[in-house]
Parts: structure tokens; sequence; C-alpha cells
């Protein structure tokens, strides 16, 4: 199988740079200056074992790949914002012997979020989630660490509308002989909703910065309870936190002194966007759907969109006046 990155940012890159090192065939999909670096100076991945320069096929769309080959399989990395248009480009791609990317290929959804795995089933047959726990930094073009071990990271895999199957079986093994932990899952859909609840603090690190604080334990809490409340209204079952525990501890340390997390480091690179909509905005929607109140996601989601909007350096605003918004915001609903 050859594994096609569609977005080799802090996860991509290194999902692919391990997968590489293992001996599997990774193809890296970026952009502007990072596609420029990576082409000119290779990926620089540093991980427990060391840093490695990993010299991959690097291209901006799937017209500079050409025909696909009906064994690739496409590994989509961006952030849900950008999620369409990328779901577009590489669905109509061709696939050698007839039919298209949409109608052949295995798409897994390796995001923060729930959403994507919607947007893919809207347009490709071959959809799967992946719930991504790899703690990576990206903040310069052509440059990733992923320094957890002895694992580098955890990814639970499965279809996204439920059960297994070979395919996803075969992926499974090529990540493990990589270096992750990849254990292969019926309802992979409730390990995301179980992940979605811890990166509704995403917005919090982004916004105040990412050192820790009571005070920002103590807005992270009221925002997971309202997104407790909204997943259980809603029906919609979620890994336990005793099953995440038992699923990571002692096999993904991060050192201390790793700072910043994705969306930190989205507006740490001035990328104009954060994937708030599609985190603390989720729990927003499904509260409005079902009746339930989510005053301090809204403001959290509102807080880091104004952030990335206007490029406010990540970390400028304090935890007192954030969590005034949210009092404000509480008292009105």
């Amino acid at each position: 199988m050859r594994y096609i990155i569609i977005g080799a940012g802090a996860i991509g890159a290194t999902i692919g740079g391990r997968l590489a090192a293992s001996g599997r065939e990774a193809v890296l999909v970026a952009r502007g200056a990072h596609a420029e670096a990576l082409r000119a100076d290779g990926l620089r991945l540093t991980t427990a074992d060391g840093t490695h320069v990993h010299r991959l096929p690097v291209v901006t769309g799937p017209a500079e790949l050409g025909e696909l080959r009906p064994d690739d399989v496409l590994l989509l990395t961006v952030k849900t914002q950008d999620a369409i248009a990328a779901l577009d480009a590489w669905g109509d791609a061709e696939v050698a012997g007839g039919g298209t990317a949409a109608q052949r290929l295995p798409l897994l959804c390796a995001q923060n979020g729930v959403e994507s795995e919607r947007l893919a089933l809207r347009r490709f047959a071959r959809v799967y989630g992946v719930c991504v726990w790899l703690p990576a930094t990206f903040l310069e073009p052509g440059t990733v660490s992923a320094l957890c071990a002895p694992l580098t990271g955890i990814l639970h895999l499965g279809k996204a509308a439920g059960g297994t199957d070979r395919r996803i079986a075969e992926v499974a093994a090529d990540l493990e002989k990589a270096g992750f932990g990849a254990p292969v899952v019926e309802d992979v859909m409730r390990w995301k909703y179980a992940k979605l609840l811890g990166n509704l603090g995403n917005a919090i690190q982004a916004t105040t910065g990412p050192d820790p604080d009571p005070a920002k334990a103590a807005l992270l809490l009221r925002a997971v309870r309202e997104g407790e409340a909204v997943l259980g209204a809603a029906g919609i079952p979620y890994a336990s936190a005793a099953e995440q525990s038992a699923a990571r501890d002692g096999k993904v340390v991060q050192p201390e002194g790793v700072r910043g997390g994705s969306s930190w480091q989205s507006l740490a690179r001035g990328t104009g966007s954060v994937e708030a909509d599609y985190l603390n905005g989720e729990v927003c929607l499904l509260g409005r759907l079902h009746g339930v109140a989510t005053p301090v996601n809204d403001v959290l989601r509102q807080a880091a969109n104004i952030f990335a909007r206007e490029g406010l350096p990540p970390g400028a605003m304090s935890i007192a006046d954030l969590t005034a918004l949210a009092d404000e915001a509480a008292a009105r609903s």
C-alpha cells in the first residue's frame, strides 16, 4: 500500500515520516512554504529516538501525482475547516483501471472533532475514522516534532459508520510497525466523541496560553460538563475516562516542557483559522438541536475565531477575562 498524507502538518508529517522509516511508501501533500521546505530539504522529524530527515515525494494536489493506484490509502489530516476543499480535490482524482478515488479508495479521517467523517461520507464510499492521540509540534516549515514514548502515538481505527474490515486491519499493522499503537475497534466514533471533550480546551490554550493554571482547568471543566450534557441529550455514546486511561497510560508519555496544542500552533503560525467551530462549535450545535445551553463553549468558539481572524498572538488574553466572558454568557442563558 502507498499512503497519501493529505495535510502534512504536525499529525500528517509524523505519521508519514514514521511510515516511511518503517519501509512503507508515503507521499506528503502540503502547501506554500512548508511544501517548498519539504521538497528542498526533506522532512526533519524529531521523535523520542532522535531527529531524522525523510526525503519523501511532495505534491500540492492530485494533478502533480498523476493517476492514483488501486492500493493507495488516503489519509486526511488537514484541519476540519479545510476538509471540504481537500475531499473534493482528491475525491475526483482518477484511479488506474477506472473510477475515482471517492469510488474506489479508502479514506481515513485522522482529525480532531467528528465532522470530517460526515463530510467524507457524502463523497467517499469507504470512510474510516481515526481517533488521534499524538501530541506533535509544527511551528516552522519542514520541521515537526513528536516526542512521546514508548509509542509515538495511539490511533484508534474503524469504519466511520461502525465496524471493521480487512483493509483497516492492514493499515493498523503498518502503523504498529511504524511505532504507533493502532487498535482496530468496532465503534471508532465513540472514541472520537470522547476525544472531542478533551479538545474543548484547545480554545482556552490558544487564547490564554499553554501554561497550566487552576482557573484554566476550572473553565475547561465547565466546557466539558456542557459537552457531556449535550452528548447525553443526543444519546451519543463516548468512551469513558477509565477506557481512555487504560488505552494510553504509560504508552504515550510526553516529556515536560512541550508547549502548545493544535489551535495554539495554528495561531503561532498565523494560519488565519482554527478548528474551534468543529470542537466547541460541535457542542453548541448539539446543544441547540437538543435544547441544552452551552454558553461556555460558545464563548470559547468565538474567542478562538477572533484570535485567528485578527491575527492576535496566542496567549494574549488573560484567563480572568475569558472566564468573565463565560460568566456573562452563562448568566444570559
